[in-house]
């Protein structure tokens, strides 16, 4: 089997996920070239070398340009905040590498748009990490849209919603400050729900928005504890404001007449990771829910009247996207194997020479719609795309 190696930039939350499906995919999947973890980079090298150990990379290195410069990296993984992306992207397309980027793409939409032209121009496969994607629900739900199951689409409705930062005496970490976030869930959620808006209904036309910020200012954490998505450790006790939207609620014109809503927030108590969208048709309409993320909600107007109703879907059979490389039937998937899908596809792309999606030109047409939304909230009125 061909291998390639692999250089991970960033070794928390997302190295974690990342990792785990560098190490697993081929275990699972066939797949014509194998993906070898080579190095992983941090700035602190004794925490990243016990990541390295736990996680089966075989070097660490502390300077991410140095990984970039080695002649055997093949793919660059960039899983560290926004404020690198654009940097360490452009770096590793100059040099050659497939290039595998967490979401949001970049900062702002003047970085993705450079991101995106060199990466066209490069012809090395890019990728923005919108896992969710790759859900074989979401794949399922894709599939019966093309078939014309619900027919003609009216209505998009959208939910992201979590809660981990509703007690004001959580610390101000990088993701709400907007020169290494970029935006607040805005940015870092409704990334992923219009994407997903993208992928099943097709392109925006225009948007309308409102922010909201709850708490303006919180307590500044240590650097060790600036990554964390909970508790209060580390912080210096001192306090610095929050910079980033609390919430942001967006509609939307698509181009195709259809109209939707983007609901999203950090300030949802009891919702963890609560990903949602509904889609209504003129002959039915689906439901996806994350936190039952194995299943998908069809309802058929052209069922008789007296069984209509919303039916559920388990989606874990042998017929269904990425399912057969796992377990029997009934037996449900998780979060980390929509990270699994992506590197599989990821692979596949640099083996057969085409595209993957949603790619770093995806990446920079969500970036226009996002800063249109938050231009819109700014100043009140309806935003052309």
């Amino acid at each position: 089997m061909k291998t390639m190696n692999v250089g991970l930039i960033g070794y928390k939350f997302m190295g974690k996920a990342h990792s785990n499906a560098w190490r697993n995919s081929p275990l699972f999947f066939d797949m014509n070239i194998k993906p070898v973890m080579k190095v992983v980079c941090g700035r602190h090298a004794e925490a990243v070398q016990a990541f390295a150990d736990r996680w089966g990379w075989e070097e660490i290195e502390t300077d991410w340009k140095k990984v970039i410069a080695r002649d055997d990296i093949d793919i660059i993984d960039i899983s560290v905040p926004q404020h690198l992306h654009h940097t360490i992207a452009m770096e590793a397309l100059k040099a050659g590498k497939h290039v595998f980027c967490e979401k949001p793409l970049a900062m702002n939409l003047t970085q993705a748009k450079e991101m995106a032209a060199l990466a066209a121009k490069s012809g090395k496969v890019n990728y923005v990490n919108h896992n969710y994607r790759r859900c074989p629900a979401v794949q399922l739900a894709k599939q019966m849209i093309d078939e014309g199951k619900i027919g003609t689409i009216f209505h998009w409705r959208g939910a992201y919603l979590q809660d981990w930062i509703v007690d004001p005496d959580f610390p101000l970490t990088w993701h709400l400050q907007a020169d290494r976030a970029g935006m607040g869930p805005q940015g870092d959620l409704n990334s992923h729900s219009l994407d997903l808006a993208r992928f099943l209904i097709g392109d925006v036309a225009s948007v309308n928005c409102m922010t909201a910020n709850f708490i303006t200012e919180r307590v500044l954490p240590d650097e060790a504890a600036s990554g964390t998505f909970s508790g209060t450790a580390g912080d210096t006790g001192k306090k610095g404001k929050v910079t980033v939207e609390d919430a942001a609620f967006m509609t939307v014109r698509f181009k195709n007449g259809a109209l939707g809503s983007f609901e999203t927030t950090r300030f949802a108590p009891g919702r963890k990771n609560y990903n949602y969208f509904e889609i209504y048709g003129s002959k039915g309409s689906l439901v996806f829910n994350l936190e039952r993320m194995n299943e998908l909600q069809y309802f058929n107007r052209e069922d008789p009247d007296y069984q209509q109703g919303f039916k559920t879907i388990l989606v874990t059979e042998g017929v269904h996207k990425y399912i057969s490389a796992w377990w029997p039937a009934g037996h449900i998937i998780g979060y980390e194997h929509e990270f699994h899908h992506a590197v599989v596809d990821f692979m596949d792309a640099i083996d057969k020479g085409i595209d993957i999606r949603p790619n770093f030109e995806d990446g920079m047409k969500e970036l226009e719609i996002l800063e249109a939304g938050l231009k819109s909230a700014a100043e009140g009125r309806e935003i052309s795309i």
